[in-house]
């Protein structure tokens, strides 16, 4: 039964170093697609056109380093990520990238450790974000592509945790082009249940990361992935759900694959 879930992968390092053996590799591994690190598309768009055509696998979503964040403290980071993502759209839409993960930072500052006063005001934050959003706004709409903005947890992020949180952003600043991501492992720690947000959200999710509650591949820890598919295939989700996790157990290259149709049976299960 074909359940209509498309399953990408980030880069491992078990993975071979050259980009066209590597996303050949994903393939045999049994993914749809490689969510790649925008770099790539910065420095090599010519590699990756050569690494699609030999392997057969699309490059669906970007996420890696842009060059700081759409939310950074420092002014010229903030630029620079704007800049290097108008140029990954640029260069990825005629390739097949749909869109591009973007959480507000990442490791930059958090309430929850010392000195928990942050550098900048609320006020302050959204204005960064906005800054940077409606600029991107403009650039997914000329590419035909999207950003999906990403709550993270508050250990990692201060200005965006939730959908709740990324949806007032999108409503505020008024953006054609901007969804979110539904990370189940953040979506663990922020949301109240993680099926019943993807439900709530249903209009704004573009993109699904895959991380099990300790940041482990799914099924080695306690979300319900059954659930989570099943709330996905409800929503009529059409977009693609990239692994994003660290992987548990003596021989990572079997314990991947065994992710890989962990996740293909929750899936059938869902759409039993």
């Amino acid at each position: 039964m074909k359940t209509g879930i498309k399953l990408a992968t980030q880069d491992k390092p078990f993975f071979p170093v050259k980009l066209a053996e590597k996303m050949k590799a994903m393939r045999e591994f049994g993914f749809d697609g490689y969510e790649i690190d925008g770099m790539h598309l910065l420095n090599s768009i010519d590699d990756v056109k050569a690494a699609i055509k030999v392997s057969g696998l699309p490059t669906p979503s970007i996420c890696g380093d842009c060059g700081g964040f759409i939310g950074d403290f420092d002014e010229d980071r903030r630029k620079l990520c704007v800049s290097n993502v108008t140029k990954m759209l640029e260069n990825g839409a005629p390739i097949g990238v749909t869109g591009v993960v973007l959480p507000a930072a990442w490791g930059m500052f958090t309430f929850r450790l010392p000195p928990m006063v942050a550098p900048r005001d609320h006020t302050g934050d959204r204005e960064a974000i906005h800054k940077s959003l409606k600029a991107l706004d403009k650039a997914a709409g000329d590419t035909g592509t999207k950003i999906f903005l990403e709550p993270l947890n508050r250990y990692q992020d201060h200005m965006v945790n939730t959908q709740n949180e990324a949806r007032e952003i999108i409503k505020d600043g008024g953006y054609k082009n901007v969804l979110t991501t539904a990370d189940t492992y953040h979506m663990n720690i922020e949301e109240d249940h993680i099926a019943w947000s993807i439900r709530k959200n249903k209009d704004q999710i573009g993109h699904v990361h895959i991380g099990d509650n300790h940041r482990f591949q799914a099924g080695t820890g306690h979300i319900d992935f059954v659930e989570v598919m099943r709330a996905l295939m409800d929503n009529g989700y059409e977009g693609w759900v990239a692994l994003e996790h660290r992987i548990q157990g003596d021989d990572e290259v079997q314990q991947y694959r065994q992710s890989v149709a962990f996740l293909r049976e929750c899936a059938r299960r869902a759409s039993a």
